[in-house]
Order: structure tokens, then sequence, then C-alpha cells
């Protein structure tokens, strides 16, 4: 027991619980401004899958890691673009097609990525993102590591947490934005387009959502294999209940799954008498015991979920 309270084993785990972090709070954001306009979507898995896809495929082809980057957040906002249709032009219900991507995108996914390799067992290996360490910062002593060297796109997580907060609690557009999520026949009459803001949602949801999946096959892992998301959007999808709809809230429940995960991963190794397959359930028990216990739904937008109609329509 003396070796998991040691100092680098604790270092070690809390960078690793960032890292872990940081692609359940960019898919998680996403889903934030999703749900301020009122909308669900569940389909978080399928945008993350063809986002680690299409990521990894033009990170490979280019040799540009950032440039899979980008590929992945285009291909998840226009896959979400299919949601955004359904639920906002046609006032479908959001989970069936939610759960409709979820179905789509793993076999577009496999069947794009065979179409580019052919069918092989060798783990194609690509081009990743190395760490960014902030001069002087990251050379304090033990926390230097933790809090200042991590992937560039962490630190864009940490910048989104808080224009995120600052976007809805001061600015105008912000509070527009979320008032669509509230009350959209009442942000109609205000003179506020409210099927562009749930498209732009849509937008930004499959653009981050397409980002977390590429950050898992580009910094990460630098590999693409069936599965690889392994059901973090719907740990996402948790994180945005479970932090009250607010940015700082995901920003603590994403730390908090990616804390699950680093340590079931370290437990893996240190206790092999422990069946992997019990430690590998904790980040998923985790998120079922954080709703349970302390999800709180009043900052819920009224309208979420609920497909609009404009009258006269």
């Amino acid at each position: 027991m003396e070796t998991i309270f040691s100092p680098i084993f604790i270092q070690d785990l809390l960078i690793s619980m960032i890292r872990m972090a940081t692609p359940l709070l960019l898919v998680a954001l996403g889903e934030l401004y999703s749900e301020r306009a009122g909308m669900v979507n569940i389909g978080l898995d399928g945008l993350m899958t063809i986002g680690a896809c299409i990521g990894f495929i033009a990170s490979f082809a280019t040799g540009n890691p950032w440039l899979g980057i980008l590929a992945g957040a285009l291909a998840g906002a226009l896959l979400n673009m299919i949601y955004a249709f359904s639920t906002v032009t046609l006032a479908a219900g959001h989970t069936i097609n939610g759960m409709a991507l979820n179905i789509l995108a793993p076999g577009l996914a496999t069947f794009i990525f065979r179409m580019y390799f052919g069918v092989t067992t060798t783990l194609k290996q690509g081009p990743t993102i190395k760490n960014f360490s902030i001069p002087v910062l990251s050379e304090i002593p033990f926390i230097g590591k933790i809090l200042f060297s991590h992937s560039p796109l962490t630190f864009i997580g940490i910048f989104l947490v808080i224009f995120t907060a600052w976007f809805f609690a001061k600015t105008k557009p912000g509070l527009n934005y979320m008032a669509v999520g509230e009350n959209p026949r009442a942000a109609e009459t205000m003179g506020i387009n409210v099927n562009q803001k749930k498209y732009i949602a849509c937008m930004i949801c499959g653009a981050l959502a397409g980002v977390g999946g590429a950050f898992l096959t580009t910094c990460y892992i630098g590999a693409y294999a069936e599965g690889v998301v392994a059901g973090r959007g719907f740990i996402a999808l948790s994180a945005v209940i479970f932090g009250g709809w607010t940015s700082w809230g995901v920003l603590a429940a994403t730390l908090l799954f990616g804390l699950a995960d680093a340590i079931q991963l370290r437990f893996q190794v240190l206790y092999p008498v422990i069946p992997y397959q019990l430690l590998a359930m904790l980040p998923y028990a985790a998120t079922i015991f954080a709703l349970i216990l302390f999800s709180n739904r009043s900052n819920q937008p009224k309208a979420n979920g609920q497909p609009y109609i404009r009258e006269g329509k």
C-alpha cells in the first residue's frame, strides 16, 4: 500500500487523470452548448467515433496530426447535421436520432477505414501531437508537471471552459442562446432565430465531439481501432448532467471520471490478482453513482429535448 501513496505515484496518477479527462471535457462542452439550446444529443459516441477515424486517416495521410484534429472536427460537425435536420427542421425525436448516430457512425467509420487501408490485422500507427510544457511553470516541483505539461488540446479545453462560462453569463448573445433552450417560443417573439441557434448548437457539438474522438487517435494512442471510443460519449453526456449544465461543473465532472479511469489502469498493473474486467468497470460505475447521488436537474434547460414547431408551420 505504500506504493499508491508515494509522491511519484500520485503525481503520475493526477497527470493521467487530466489526460484521460481531456477528450471527455471537449465532448461534454460540445454537449453543453447543444443542451443549452435545447438539443439533447445522445449520439456523442457516434460523433466521437467518426472524428477518431477521419482524424486518424487525415493525420496518417498528411503526416500532420493538427490536420487530423481539423478533419475530425469537420467530420463530427457534418455527421451531426443529420441529427440537426431531423430534430430541428423535421421536429423529430431527439433520442431516437441520437441513437441513430451511434448505430450509423461505427459502421461508417469501419467502412471508410477499410476503404483506405484495406482489411488488415496490423495496427496502423500515425503521428501524434506532443505535449506542450509551459516554460518556468512546468518546472515547479510536483505540481508543475501535473498542471502545466500536457497536450495543447488540454489547454484549449481549459480555455473553452473559461470562455463558455463568460459567454453564457456575461454576453447578450450567450443569454439569447440560453433563451432558446429555456423557452424557444418566447425567444422567437423577441426576434431570436430559434432554428438558427439550434443548428449552430449542433455544429458546435459535432465539431467538439469530433475533436474529442480525434484526440484519442492523434494525441493519445496514435492509432485507430474499432471500439476505440469505448463509451466515452455516454460518460461525457453524464458529465453535463452531473456538472449541472455549467462549464465549471463539466470540468469537475470530467476530472472525476478521468480519475476513475486513471485509477483502474494503474490498479490493473499493481494488482493483477483483481480481474481486469472489474477494474475496467470503474469509470462507468463512477458515472452511474455520480448521477444517482449528486445530479441536480434544477439547472436543466426547461425546453431540453423537446421538438420545437414554429407557429403557422
